[in-house]
């Protein structure tokens, strides 16, 4: 959430952050709700020192202090009925975008830093369920649409992967983590995922569990509720796991092969840290994405993403994105999010610092998903990267 103090004290420079996200009257219906429960605060405090008697009291106070308790207890429940819209009128406020994310709402709005490679060029280009094995037809019998099985060779070489992008990251520094899948909603709430994500999230109702989208939601609650010490810090983790997405409002959108489906694999790293650190650690971050992909051999460019099409929690969000032949265009494979002191602060979530106790900051940042495997497939045409080879997979993707 938001530091509703340092809101309170510069209420036009939030308020015209947090517009470039859309979220103008978000804002403006917290403050609303905060000066309601504000106002209620003082009337409380006085009902309460008035029950407060020195001495043995009089008939006529004893009488006096049972009314004041029925206007106590009167105004205690304004105060938390107050206290609960606040809480929830907070709650749908997002993380004011930096200055330097541009302006704009859509995908098209983000502004290219730099490319790495040029695009490859193919007389016949493939798409890469043509090239790998990928039994979607099976897998939509057993599951629906947007599932498939990813079978042999190609198997093969997704694991290689992963494990290729686990080393490349833990040589950094990053602590592998294999972390739960399952969480309960306060995860989905501290990272900021719930409410505005809600849509796009398995739930199982019977065990008030919900399936994540990404491991970090794992990763940000692992030290949910606690108190860090400074020289711990940064804490860098790098967490593997299979991931789920509804895709809710994705109708129609990238329908052929694997490219948005329900079901994926991702390593994404995560990390605690200072806040005088935080914007350094996100450019090594997306230094690391860069060098995976660069040693992959995959075309690429990097994006700074518009404000407005910033998830909640993120502050700023750089995408690398690959150059996929059959759609003769770059298309997101990593991002990499700092999402200040947001996601720390919903999880209760603090660090010893110089002037006592502070609010860490936390960023994230996918280091591949299958859809890099898609790009590997397409981009060679079957071919493997050497550096995967070590890893177990095949010279050449047989479908």
């Amino acid at each position: 959430m938001i530091d509703l103090k340092a809101a309170r004290a510069e209420p036009d420079t939030w308020r015209t952050a947090l517009a470039r996200k859309g979220a103008g009257e978000a804002f403006d219906a917290l403050l609303a709700a905060d000066e309601r429960w504000r106002s209620l605060v003082p009337r409380v405090d006085d009902l309460r020192s008035r029950t407060k008697l020195k001495g043995k009291p009089t008939p006529e106070q004893l009488e006096e202090l049972q009314g004041v308790k029925e206007e106590l207890r009167a105004a205690e429940e304004a105060l938390a009925a107050a206290e609960a819209v606040r809480d929830e009128a907070l709650a749908l406020v997002p993380n004011p975008p930096h200055a330097s994310a541009p302006d704009g709402d859509t995908e098209d709005d983000a502004v290219e830093i730099r490319r790495f490679g040029e695009p490859t060029a193919l007389a016949e280009a493939k798409e890469a369920s043509e090239i790998g094995r990928f039994e979607l037809e099976r897998a939509a019998r057993l599951s629906g649409s947007r599932f498939g099985y990813i079978v042999g060779d190609t198997a093969l070489l997704a694991l290689s992967l992963y494990r290729f992008a686990l080393d490349h990251v833990a040589a950094a520094g990053f602590t592998p983590v294999l972390p739960p899948v399952l969480v309960r909603e306060e995860a989905m709430i501290g990272t900021g995922f719930f409410p505005t994500e809600k849509s796009n999230i398995y739930e199982l109702e019977q065990d008030a569990l919900f399936l994540t989208g990404t491991s970090e939601v794992a990763l940000a609650a692992m030290h949910m509720s606690e108190i860090l010490e400074t020289d711990e810090l940064p804490l860098r983790y790098a967490g593997f796991s299979t991931c789920f997405r509804r895709e809710a409002g994705a109708a129609g959108k990238d329908t052929r092969g694997m490219f948005r489906v329900h079901q994926f694999n991702k390593v994404e790293m995560f990390v605690f840290t200072t806040p005088a650190d935080a914007w350094a650690e996100h450019d090594r971050m997306v230094a690391l994405e860069e060098e995976l992909l660069s040693r992959l051999g995959l075309p690429y460019r990097v994006v700074n993403v518009a404000a407005g099409d910033l998830g909640a929690p993120a502050a700023k969000k750089i995408d690398i994105e690959a150059w996929f032949p059959s759609q003769e265009r770059y298309r997101e494979v990593t991002s990499c999010s700092n999402t200040t002191d947001y996601q720390a602060r919903r999880l209760g979530i603090r660090f010893r610092g110089d002037a006592g106790l502070e609010t860490p900051h936390t960023l994230n940042g996918t280091v591949v998903t299958d859809r890099a495997l898609l790009a590997i497939l397409e981009n060679f045409q079957g071919d493997v990267p050497d550096v995967l080879r070590a890893y177990g997979a095949p010279e050449r993707v047989a479908s």
